[in-house]
């Protein structure tokens, strides 16, 4: 029977990256109990398709409670994780991996086992899973890209995105979000985010509005989300759906469809599409369960 446990031996099996030591021994930790109840405020979310990114599992700052919670909520036929799902840069600085991140990862396991399809298209946090590209790790679909086929027949690629880095590299977006000084931004969101509890606000991505004000990171962005429709269209597809750079967006342009799921550390936001085919992007928040971002019908 496949398990998380038996998921750390294929790791440490398959691949020879130090990183991966580093979720093996996540995985191998004794099985926590996942919390199966949403919040009393929650209402369930039935969709065709959900897609989430960014997650981060391994990172301090990684809103797995809140992801938790979602998870409970959603009916869907496919759920895409859209790669940086597990930290591994994090886990192999300093080893944290909470029981609420475990159980992240039991809750995925436990969707795909229940029949859900579970597609899992790695990122640079959690590169050594491209060695499984085209194979099922357990109940769970890894491929280093996918197709999409939308209700009314759109084709989308599915990408984490950190191709684009290639021509973002020596932006202020690589400043901004490369480590030192993403880590500033995130420990200004933490304290913000400790000072909002207290006066009982709903939670806001401080780090996300700092980052997107700045006019090189503003401008970076831009190129990626270009970049990333480029590629779409050069390889013949309607549109892309993407991550890595925590910015979530859903728009059309240029007759293509671009959405980024945003992330789980500042943003807390998935993709969805219903079963009438129209795409939506929801931000999570502790006061106001569930927002609605913005709206794109298929077209």
């Amino acid at each position: 029977m496949f398990s998380p446990q038996y998921a750390a031996k294929q790791l440490r099996k398959r691949t020879m990256n130090t990183s991966a030591n580093h979720l093996a021994a996540a995985l191998a930790l004794p099985v926590v109990a996942v919390d199966n109840t949403p919040k009393p405020t929650a209402s369930l979310i039935n969709a065709r398709t959900v897609w989430i990114s960014d997650i981060h599992l391994g990172f301090r700052d990684c809103k797995a409670d809140y992801l938790l919670d979602f998870l409970n909520r959603i009916h869907c036929d496919t759920l895409y994780l859209v790669g940086d799902i597990v930290d591994l840069w994090s886990l192999k600085r300093r080893f944290c991996w909470p029981a609420k991140h475990y159980q992240v990862m039991l809750k995925f396991y436990e969707l795909a086992a229940k029949g859900m399809r579970v597609v899992y298209v790695p990122g640079n946090h959690d590169d050594p899973m491209r060695h499984f590209s085209g194979e099922l790790f357990g109940p769970i679909e890894i491929a280093h890209e996918h197709e999409y086929v939308t209700a009314d027949g759109k084709r989308l690629l599915i990408m984490h995105g950190d191709a684009m880095d290639a021509y973002i590299n020596h932006s202020w977006l690589k400043r901004v979000i490369g480590d030192h000084g993403y880590e500033l931004l995130l420990f200004i969101n933490r304290w913000s985010d400790r000072l909002r509890k207290l006066v009982g606000r709903p939670y806001f991505s401080l780090a996300g509005l700092i980052k997107s004000n700045i006019k090189g990171a503003k401008a970076a962005i831009a190129t990626y989300e270009k970049e990333a429709l480029a590629e779409a269209k050069r390889r013949g597809y309607d549109g892309v759906v993407c991550g890595h750079i925590h910015y979530p967006a859903l728009r059309e342009e240029g007759g293509l469809r671009y959405a980024n799921c945003g992330d789980w550390i500042e943003s807390c936001t998935a993709l969805v599409e219903d079963h009438q085919g129209v795409m939506r992007l929801l931000h999570h928040s502790d006061t106001i369960q569930w927002q609605e971002l913005e709206q794109l019908r298929q077209a």
